[in-house]
């Protein structure tokens, strides 16, 4: 249960401390004293989004921090798995933080986390029902879902959802094979064209450097025929004059007949040896590039047709040869996969298939414990609405189940209402009242979380267009919810303010131009008076107070 909640710069609210007890809290006021504010800041602990708006004017922050005891089990377990267990493991304090600059703080149990981790939260600790849930009442959208929280088919759709999903995916992937059929064929010629292209070039790595050298070699062949050639016969000679290599050859000859004379000449016959060999070698090697510079013609064309074609591939798939070779194998995988599709539309349809059969065997549990829920339900609802004047009330919930499968099964689920004898049932959209819709959503709320881990139930102006007697029935059970959960309920009805176990004044005040709300806990007298408020208005004399007595008494007698 819910017990403290402190809030700071929100709103109106400067800072109040709230203490709660356990049974029917009443929270009342005028209009506008700031009763919406208290539910706000308790949405806010819980996860709900807020918006800078929230904090108290001139304030840089706003704050609330709410105490929790007599924690469920199930919501102890979940504070295990998240890691955010208190010492003492019946407690739980969880604090929100709200800056102007839109920034938000969130801890449990002083330990930071993100709002998303009070929203997991909220469901083992807090219900709140306003009057959007009357809307969703009007919504036969989500009566299915009402019906769903009573079936307990949680489980069933636990396991449904993700079959259903994967049906979407898998019916998606088979219409895009079929649609892509004829992008596919044109696909996988041109790939394969294309690496049949590839292959047949016969590309390997350093070859085109290779080639460029031999045809810088043809592009300068007169210039290097030249040179050698005249290289040659300076080393070689010819008729008219020795050439170089034979008159370092006669020289050594000279100077080794006289190397034994001096030390002196036998270096220099050394010397003359060693020009000789270089001579004939350089000689010999200038001969061996003569014979490889005379280059062919046809040779010539080869070089220069094999770089072009290189040139070509390059242009088409890579800049260099290697990243030729890189998408011929990226062509060669992706060609691999598209000539596989129709093995792949066989395996998705057959994949699709056992799906779809285990969607349906899903479906039809869903549907078999909606239809027999449905009658469990509607019987505890007329149950329940007998105790809120409604006693003479049909009410049928229709479940109808289709052939087709949806996010939720196959099953149309409404709600279908007759408020007066002999007249027949309709859907409850369009028959029930406004005073009517929340005795309905109020008993729904009573049988659908008994058996919820929650520990506090909030009821935010359920008693719009209610009075009289079924008011006073509202009331009564609103007391007998709040005997067997912590009940909040903020109200305008003196009958269910007279009702509470518990009284909060939501009062508003101006102090300096500047406004205030207070929440005071009420006294016998206090509430009295504000009953009497709550009857007459401004105008309290002692016969309204007399008749805020006696609802408080009669409420006391119950």
């Amino acid at each position: 249960m819910l017990q403290l909640l402190h809030i700071e710069n929100i709103a109106v609210i400067e800072q109040a401390d709230i203490e709660l007890n356990d049974g029917l809290t009443v929270l009342t006021g005028e209009t506008g004293a700031g009763k919406s504010i208290i539910i706000d800041s308790i949405g806010a602990v819980m996860g709900q989004r807020t918006s800078r708006e929230l904090i108290r004017g001139g304030a840089k922050k706003g704050f609330v921090s709410a105490v929790f005891t007599g924690l469920s089990p199930e919501l102890r377990r979940e504070l295990e798995a998240l890691g955010l267990e208190n010492e003492d493991e019946d407690e739980l304090c969880i604090q929100r933080q709200i800056s102007a600059d839109g920034k938000t703080v969130c801890r449990v149990n002083m330990k930071p986390v993100a709002t998303a981790v009070l929203r997991r939260l909220s469901p083992y600790l807090l219900n709140v029902h306003g009057q959007h849930d009357g809307q969703r009442l009007m919504d036969e959208n989500s009566h299915i879902d009402f019906l769903d929280g009573y079936c307990g088919t949680g489980k069933i759709l636990a396991q449904y959802r993700p079959s259903y999903q994967k049906l979407l995916a898998l019916r998606k992937q088979i219409t895009a094979l079929d649609q892509g059929e004829q992008e596919r064929l044109q696909r996988v010629e041109l790939l394969r064209a294309q690496v049949e292209e590839i292959e047949a070039a016969a590309l390997r790595e350093g070859e085109e450097e290779e080639l460029l050298a031999k045809k810088k070699q043809f592009d300068n062949a007169g210039r290097l025929m030249d040179a050698l050639s005249r290289a040659h016969a300076a080393l070689d000679g010819g008729e008219e004059a020795e050439g170089a290599a034979v008159l370092t050859a006669t020289a050594a000859n000279a100077l080794s007949g006289v190397a034994e004379v001096s030390q002196t000449l036998a270096k220099l016959a050394e010397t003359a040896e060693e020009l000789r060999y270089l001579a004939e070698d350089l000689r010999e090697s200038i001969g061996v590039q003569l014979d490889r510079a005379e280059f062919s013609p046809e040779e010539r064309a080869m070089v220069e047709e094999r770089l072009d074609e290189i040139f070509r591939l390059r242009k088409r798939y890579g800049e260099t040869a290697a990243e030729v070779l890189i998408y011929a194998e990226k062509a060669k995988k992706e060609l691999e996969s598209l000539e596989c599709a129709d093995e792949r539309r066989v395996t998705l349809r057959e994949e699709y298939r056992k799906e779809l059969q285990k969607a349906k065997t899903l479906a039809a549990k869903l549907s078999e414990g909606r239809r027999t829920g449905a009658k469990r339900l509607e019987k505890a609802i007329i149950s329940e609405l007998k105790d809120l004047d409604m006693a003479r009330v049909t009410l049928q919930i229709q479940v109808q189940t289709g052939t087709k499968l949806a996010a939720k099964g196959m099953d149309t689920v409404q709600f279908l209402i007759s408020v007066n004898p002999g007249e027949p049932v309709r859907p409850l959209s369009k028959v029930a009242s406004g005073g009517e819709l929340s005795r309905v959503m109020l008993a729904m709320k009573n049988i659908l979380t008994a058996g919820e881990p929650v520990g506090t139930l909030i009821f935010d102006e359920i008693d719009t267009g209610v009075s009289g007697r079924a008011a006073q029935k509202i009331a009564h059970k609103l007391r007998e919810i709040g005997s067997k959960k912590q009940t909040l309920c903020v109200t305008h009805l003196p009958q269910i303010a007279a009702m509470g176990s518990h009284h909060l004044l939501i009062e508003k005040r101006a102090q300096k131009d500047r406004t205030f709300t207070d929440v005071h806990p009420m006294s016998a007298d206090g509430r009295a008076q504000e009953i009497a408020r709550m009857l007459a208005g401004d105008q309290i004399t002692e016969a309204t107070l007399e008749n805020a007595r006696e609802l408080l008494h009669a409420a006391e007698g119950r």
